[in-house]
């Protein structure tokens, strides 16, 4: 009864008009950034960082504006996958393998529609399992000592091997640069100045969203103009949409699909340092194997896109437990979060539930209102991302 007392309060903190306005722009902006290829839910959210500053908002309103943009990226993600086959984000790269070949199939329409029912399905029990896991993972956390969370650290580097490229030795070589980086500027323990060599400005260390925009965003942006051949996307002939609203034996189909997904997903989400992306390959793996009798996996199964899109919506919600809990981000994104919580004065952790409510359970009862506006945002923008592709012809 408590934890259902806190979420109606968070949800007066959520419908105010100013954090519902605020989830609402973020959930459109989110869709935006997570459908153009290079940009996805880090770079979108450290986007509008600044803007949240600029306005002056709150804690709760700035979490609120973010998340919401998060949730929203993991959504648009499909629709460049499935419509261009050009992930929107690293995640939705597994949707590419059965949702290009169904609007190849002239079945663009009910793929979108079947991704967005997935995100919807995926992102829903996330929240739901943030809401009963995060607090009682709290109890667990107030036990933990420098012991306990040295070995969480260990198995979240351990974690890296998993999700990785397949040549460990760049994780391995990533994975100290990245150490390296966070060893500069002046230790929090000792005050002692490390790495610094006598400069002043590199005594408060490297920011980490300078670190993320100029190593992830750049690096995305010339990896996709290098990759992308825009002659032979132009040269494709025009393919027929379809029906947007699939038969109801389509989705009955798919629904042990979304379980399946979802609870892969999120699971994976949960473990610090997994992120979406393992979330949406366990998923897609898994289904492949269990479901994929007929060989029609890669051609335009519509499992091939539910399972996924199931998990790695689950997982984006799942990588919300550990870093609201424990104060470890589950992913890129939340660390992007979890770094604005830190400049914003509110420490994430044990106590981040006990000192400041209103962020917490404020973001958790957005998150529901913001899945909801998603998925109506989503299917009637179906009709947009549809009409303006200009190699698709329509049958509605």
């Amino acid at each position: 009864m408590e934890t259902f007392d806190l979420l109606i309060d968070g949800f007066k903190v959520a419908l105010t008009l100013e954090n519902f306005t605020l989830a609402l722009i973020g959930c459109i902006l989110g869709t935006t950034f997570g459908a153009l290829p290079g940009l996805g839910p880090a770079n979108g959210v450290a986007i509008l960082i600044p803007l949240s500053f600029s306005l002056g908002l709150s804690a709760a309103a700035s979490m609120i504006l973010l998340a919401s943009v998060y949730y929203g990226a993991m959504y648009g993600g499909r629709i460049s996958s499935i419509l261009l086959n050009i992930p929107g984000d690293e995640p939705a790269m597994m949707t590419c393998l059965d949702g290009y070949p169904m609007t190849k199939n002239g079945r663009a329409g009910e793929a979108l529609t079947l991704t967005g029912l997935a995100s919807f399905f995926g992102a829903m029990f996330a929240t739901v399992g943030l809401v009963l896991l995060a607090p009682q993972l709290v109890k667990v956390a107030l036990l933990f000592g420098p012991v306990e969370y040295f070995a969480l650290f260990v198995m979240a580097f351990a974690t890296l091997g998993g999700v990785a490229s397949k040549n460990q030795s760049k994780t391995v070589l990533a994975s100290c640069l990245g150490l390296g980086i966070a060893t500069i500027g002046v230790d929090h323990q000792t005050g002692v100045p490390r790495m610094s060599y006598e400069i002043i400005e590199l005594y408060d260390g490297i920011d980490f969203l300078v670190v993320i925009v100029g190593l992830f965003a750049v690096s995305e942006v010339f990896v996709f103009i290098e990759n992308t051949n825009l002659d032979k996307l132009n040269k494709e002939k025009s393919i027929i949409i379809g029906n947007i609203i699939p038969k109801l034996k389509t989705v009955l189909k798919i629904v042990p699909s979304l379980f399946r997904g979802t609870f892969l997903g999120f699971l994976s989400g949960v473990l610090p340092g997994a992120g979406a992306s393992l979330g949406s390959f366990v998923a897609y793996t898994f289904e492949k194997k269990i479901s994929n009798k007929d060989d029609t996996f890669g051609k335009g199964d519509e499992r091939g896109v539910a399972a996924p899109e199931a998990g790695n919506n689950a997982a984006a919600g799942g990588a919300l437990v550990p870093m609201l809990a424990l104060g470890v981000p589950g992913s890129g994104t939340t660390a992007v979060l979890l770094a604005m919580l830190m400049t914003l004065d509110v420490t994430p952790g044990p106590l981040l539930f006990k000192q400041n409510p209103d962020v917490v359970w404020g973001l958790i009862a957005a998150l529901f209102i913001g899945n909801i506006v998603l998925l109506i945002l989503n299917n009637i923008g179906n009709l947009l991302w549809l009409t303006k592709m200009p190699h698709l012809e329509q049958d509605l």
